[in-house]
């Protein structure tokens, strides 16, 4: 039996997932983790102990399935999460066809919206413990930072660079290592060819880890929508190609910054491969 989420019906609408769109782009799941680690994150920094508790909490669902265990039950995210459906549930001004909500005219649409909102649940509560695990024992920088997408992140750590305080701006002066190491970038890879949700959960787990030791942030917002959008099969190219871009693009921003807009022009046929899926 697949994890997969069905393909939306055609009738349904389906947005972007992101991909280095405004910040007001975010969906659901994306404005629920915002939400979530935006709080945690600042009181976890002044070491407020409930906080600790709730990033200890947190922790210990890392590798599990959303729901699966009772401890996990109440997560702030998935709190979040409830808390945008109703409001967006409140706001919508819902018609009755045939004597149903307007929301599940067919059963098709119903099927596929109460698939939908798992698929949600499941990247929401995923990211929120990536992050419990990623900020761990950091009280001085924000390890959940805006634009600081999954390939942008994984770049930087496989030149070698470390986060330093708060974020790096886009453009730091800092020395770039030509050299990529290649254990990072077939971590990277992997992340990109795997197969079921809990195998990416599994391999994005190992890169937060070693993020972590560098102090390299991610934004976990874009993230989880992101990771709702993978769970739909028709989707997941678009994803891994958002991935793949960001990794490169990662580069030529510097390259940009340095030489002008001739640097855009160089290598721009391997922007648009994604994730080299021989390795």
């Amino acid at each position: 039996m697949t994890d997969d989420m069905p393909s939306s019906p055609k009738s349904t609408p389906r947005s972007s997932s992101g991909g280095g769109l405004p910040r007001p782009s975010l969906q659901a799941p994306g404005r629920a983790t915002d939400r979530c680690i935006g709080r945690l994150q600042v009181l976890y920094r002044q070491d407020n102990s409930s906080a600790t508790a709730a990033l200890a909490r947190l922790r210990r669902g890392v590798g599990k399935a959303v729901h699966e265990a009772p401890e996990s039950w109440g997560n702030d995210g998935l709190e979040e999460l409830s808390a945008i459906r109703a409001e967006h549930d409140s706001a919508e001004d819902v018609e009755p066809r045939g004597g149903a909500s307007a929301k599940y005219y067919s059963a098709e649409e119903r099927h596929w919206s109460e698939q939908r909102e798992l698929a949600e649940e499941k990247a929401v509560f995923l990211t929120i413990t990536l992050w419990a695990l990623h900020q761990q024992s950091i009280r001085d920088a924000n390890m959940h930072a805006y634009d600081w997408g999954l390939g942008r992140s994984v770049r930087h750590l496989a030149q070698g660079r470390r986060g330093d305080g708060e974020p790096q701006p886009a453009t730091s002066a800092a020395p770039l290592n030509e050299e990529l190491s290649e254990p990072i970038r077939k971590r990277f890879v992997r992340i990109g060819t795997s197969t079921s949700f809990e195998m990416l959960g599994t391999r994005l787990r190992e890169m937060v880890l070693l993020l972590r030791g560098a102090r390299l942030p991610l934004d976990y917002a874009r993230l989880a929508d992101q990771l709702t959008a993978w769970q739909d099969t028709a989707r997941q190219a678009e994803v891994r190609r958002t991935w793949g871009r960001d990794f490169h693009l990662s580069a030529q921003r510097k390259s940009r910054s340095e030489t002008g807009p001739a640097a855009d022009g160089e290598n721009r046929a391997g922007l648009d491969d994604p994730l080299n899926a021989d390795d």
